[in-house]
């Protein structure tokens, strides 16, 4: 009997090898062919599981009778770029982003390189559920590598996007994800002078202690700038020449006001509920129009399309740049933020000082799993500890509690000016969720 599939915010989530299997992959990758056809492009990062996953979904999409072509490890970003360019029907990535090693996932891109709508992965999800003839003889998809896939990347992110970087001192943590790779040869080819750690993986050690997730971990004495991306190289975070972590905010925060002042900035800019006010704050000041969305690249992206919005992402640095690619990319990102220090000569603390950042308390409450953090924040006893902390709050700061859509978490974050208030605040409101979690 076939278990049933479901795409979350970022596609299909789980333990790979026990809430995700190589048999689920499979029946995915049968699925994806009966609806798209191909040919089918497959990228992945560097988890252990990964290449078990691919290789499913892989033969899952010949078994559909698609033609699919194996790009290897490959950033996220770098699988959406190369879609268009090698004609795909749909591209898919086997990766969990900035989760833990042990999980893994699988999403996909539409021909054009962008996240697939909703209703498109509903279908994929109804599929799985059927029975339908498969091809033989020559019916059957060939599956085949294209080993030049991070070069072809590459090229495509430095066609319109090429800082001359000679002299500057840059810092790259990859994570020991996809960007190893592909990372360090975009910032040498610019001529940058290279640094870059967590750029051996060895299947395990992914996102661990390394990359944007631990991004204070990263020493700057003697660089410019350091860039720290995720797993799947689809986020980037910055560290300035001082040493201060420059957050998605700020990034975006620069780069909306470069455009702006060079003529160059359309359709306002889009973030999610997570932003600072102070990014806010900083926009009204700009005189800049702003969309709130909720959070997920896939709501920006969409909203920014809606609006032709230039500029867009969340604060965790997953930010997307309409002029250079169609979904999140980190390594088209630090190329822009490295062109406009470039070009304006500014180190990145003064570029940086764009913005004030509120003080913001975030505690990650663990409930049973992704459906009890749904529960848990919806409970009478959460709305009712945050219709109190928004009393408390008053105009000065604001609080959102959120189920997490990929783990078992529930998050809580506050936002005040009085970093006191703002701690004090957070800390009961987790004691109420954590204590719903419990008895749920």
């Amino acid at each position: 009997m076939r278990r049933g599939i479901s795409f979350g915010t970022d596609g299909v989530r789980g333990v790979a090898n026990r809430t995700l299997l190589p048999e689920d992959a499979l029946e995915i990758g049968l699925a994806t062919a009966r609806l798209f056809g191909g040919p089918v492009i497959l990228g992945r990062d560097t988890r252990l599981s990964g290449g078990m996953l691919a290789g499913s979904l892989a033969a899952g999409a010949a078994g559909g009778g698609a033609r699919v072509v194996d790009l290897g490890i490959l950033p996220t970003p770098g699988v959406a770029a190369l879609a268009p360019r090698l004609g795909a029907a749909v591209a898919g990535v086997v990766s969990a982003s900035h989760n833990p090693f042990p999980d893994n996932g699988i999403k996909f891109f539409s021909a054009e390189g962008r996240k697939l709508p909703a209703e498109r992965e509903r279908e994929i999800e109804e599929h799985v559920a059927e029975d339908f003839p498969r091809p033989t003889g020559d019916g059957v998809g060939a599956v085949e590598r294209l080993d030049e896939a991070v070069e072809l990347y590459v090229e495509a992110a430095l066609e319109r996007l090429f800082p001359p970087a000679g002299g500057v001192k840059v810092l790259l943590d990859c994570a020991n994800g996809a960007a190893f790779e592909a990372a360090p040869l975009a910032f040498s080819r610019i001529g940058a002078g290279l640094t870059v750690v967590g750029d051996d993986p060895d299947g395990t050690n992914i996102n661990a202690g390394c990359g944007s997730t631990h991004v204070e971990k990263l020493d700057t004495i003697g660089h410019d700038v350091a860039f720290a991306f995720d797993g799947d190289a689809d986020r980037v975070l910055a560290v300035d020449e001082r040493g201060d972590v420059v957050d998605g905010d700020k990034i975006l925060a620069i780069l909306v006001r470069d455009l702006a002042e060079r003529g160059a900035f359309a359709g306002g800019v889009v973030v999610t509920v997570m932003s600072n006010l102070g990014f806010f704050k900083a926009m009204d000041a700009l005189d800049i129009p702003y969309e709130v969305t909720p959070v997920g690249d896939r709501h920006v992206a969409e909203a920014m399309a809606r609006s032709g919005a230039s500029v867009g992402g969340e604060q965790s640095g997953h930010v997307i740049l309409s002029e250079h690619a169609t979904t999140g990319d980190g390594i088209v990102t630090a190329l822009a933020l490295l062109d406009v220090m470039v070009r304006t000569g500014k180190p990145l603390s003064e570029l940086a000082a764009v913005m004030d950042v509120y003080p913001q308390k975030l505690i990650n409450v663990e409930v049973e799993d992704p459906a009890a953090a749904k529960s848990v924040a919806a409970s009478e006893e959460a709305g009712r500890a945050v219709s109190e902390a928004e009393a408390r709050l008053g105009t000065e700061g604001r609080i959102l509690l959120r189920p997490s859509g990929t783990e078992p978490l529930v998050r809580v974050m506050v936002e005040h000016a009085n970093e006191t208030v703002c701690r004090e605040v957070c800390e009961k409101v987790a004691e109420v969720v954590a204590g719903v979690g419990v008895e749920a």
